[in-house]
């Protein structure tokens, strides 16, 4: 018996316009009313789910940052992660070789030099938007991660830099195609998902995860049933094959699976019906 579904967000549980489909809205609603916690595991902030959840007036456990932050459902922070104050220092004072632009998580929001209005494209639905600085001035203390956006094949050049620098001090994952993060060694959905479910008395084999990056691999690998999104990363599919592959976000596949499990849980799933 599943007790806990965690959902990826951004081309997982999202449409592609990166809004909640009203099937998937439902679905989830209908998810509630059972004896399951629902938990939104993302890479986006704390501040931006909070708002999302109340906006549409849903109650979830929230791990946000990648892992960096867990909230329970009245908003308390229950655990927090962040980069150590020297790696920090130094990926914000380090003159990368790569033209991505770099942005920063802290509790007090998203932090970036680049004044880009595309940037603010997938949160639309929310509202969120960066504060500017220069991230220099930021302190050392207190940033959760460290992202770098850019095409693909641009932050492809830009690890090796990463790793090069830092060795295993931090951990580096693919968000999106275009979003690399950088963040404390360790910390990651699975890890926080283990967190989370160890307080609410609940086994990891009781869990149900969602999930199309791999920023997600590692919390789709740990529970009872991990689904992988059609449209997710190749990389995904690649390093996890034996993880069920279900349909598209466009086609808000998550709540096509969960109206199966829900309601025909003995009959095979298929994507296509």
């Amino acid at each position: 018996m599943y007790r806990l579904a965690a959902f990826d967000m951004d081309g997982t549980l999202l449409l592609p316009d990166h809004t909640l489909g009203e099937k998937t809205l439902a679905t989830l609603r209908q998810l509630a009313e059972k004896p399951m916690r629902l938990t939104f595991a993302t890479g986006r902030h704390y501040l931006e789910m909070k708002d999302i959840l109340a906006n549409i007036g849903m109650e979830g456990f929230l791990i946000t940052g990648n892992g960096t932050r867990i909230h329970d459902l009245s908003g308390h922070l229950l655990h927090a992660s962040d980069l150590p104050e020297d790696c920090a220092h130094e990926l914000l004072h380090t003159g990368w070789d790569t033209p991505a632009s770099q942005h920063v998580f802290r509790d007090d929001g998203w932090f970036t030099a680049l004044d880009d209005p595309d940037l603010l494209i997938p949160h639309q639905f929310s509202g969120f938007r960066y504060h500017l600085q220069d991230l220099r001035t930021l302190p050392d203390a207190g940033n959760s991660k460290v992202c770098f956006c850019a095409p693909h094949e641009t932050l492809l050049k830009l690890v090796p830099q990463l790793k090069a620098h830092f060795g295993n001090r931090l951990d580096l994952c693919f968000s999106a195609h275009d979003c690399l993060d950088v963040q404390p060694a360790g910390c990651n959905k699975g890890s926080a998902l283990a967190l989370l479910t160890g307080g609410l008395e609940i086994k990891m084999s009781e869990c149900m995860a969602f999930g199309d990056a791999m920023n997600d691999r590692e919390m789709l690998e740990s529970v009872g049933m991990g689904l992988i999104m059609g449209n997710a990363l190749p990389v995904l599919k690649e390093q996890s094959p034996h993880l069920q592959v279900i349909g598209h976000c466009r086609n808000q596949a998550v709540s096509h699976f969960l109206q199966h499990w829900l309601h025909t849980p003995n009959l095979t799933y298929s994507p296509e019906y």
